[in-house]
């Protein structure tokens, strides 16, 4: 691929909250985590699994699970007296945090133990960092998997939304109802499906306002 059809392909995708009614084959699931396993990881130790839920009654169940979750947050906020924010909670930061209830799939991308022969040879008998470490260099590759994913969808004419209000307020619940083994994280869920809107470009920062080179 030349690098600037690459590059129309990165800044050509978006976050897409508004689905059509049409199913996203197996096939293509299966296309999307192909592309996500050759995402670079620490060590090669490919800490990434992906759950994908097609069936719609379930992913609105997710999705009342994490509505839910919000507004006990936002009853527990008014209790404290911030009722103000309670109520901030739930109108601007809802929306964001729920917008996958009509989409055909649900992927729930998760980090998976770090393990590899330098953390069994070397890094654990000298103690080289705590295990809390380790827990963040299985979300980092899960990340990585999960963008080649996204790219990949949109490369494919489809579309995707990556959200992490299910993990910040029903991670727990969740990860129960999909039997999800205590030892892997949620790293996010992402919306796929086929897209019925095309939002305009975000502004982003600046090379320069993010950029430092250092000779």
């Amino acid at each position: 691929m030349e690098y600037t059809a690459l590059k129309e392909l990165i800044q050509g995708r978006r976050s897409i909250r508004k689905f059509a009614d049409k199913p996203v084959s197996d096939e293509d699931i299966r296309e999307l985590i192909d592309c996500a396993r050759y995402a670079p990881s620490d060590t090669n130790s490919q800490t990434w699994e992906f759950v994908v839920v097609t069936n719609q009654e379930k992913i609105r169940h997710i999705e009342k699970m994490t509505w839910d979750a919000l507004h006990k947050r936002a009853e527990e906020a008014e209790q404290r007296g911030l009722s103000r924010e309670g109520r901030l909670l739930v109108k601007s930061f809802g929306p964001y945090a729920t917008a996958f209830s009509d989409a055909p799939a649900l992927i729930v991308c998760l980090a998976t133990p770090y393990q590899s022969k330098f953390r069994e040879r070397i890094f654990d008998p000298i103690g080289l960092v705590g295990d809390e470490v380790w827990r963040e260099e299985g979300i980092k590759s899960s990340c990585l998997a999960s963008m080649n994913l996204m790219l990949a969808a949109h490369a494919r004419g489809m579309a995707t939304c990556p959200m992490t209000g299910p993990v910040l307020l029903a991670e727990k619940a969740m990860c129960e109802y999909l039997g999800i083994d205590e030892s892997k994280q949620v790293n996010m869920v992402i919306a796929l499906g086929y897209p019925m809107e095309t939002p305009a470009k975000l502004a982003r920062k600046e090379v320069d306002d993010i950029l430092t080179i250092v000779k």
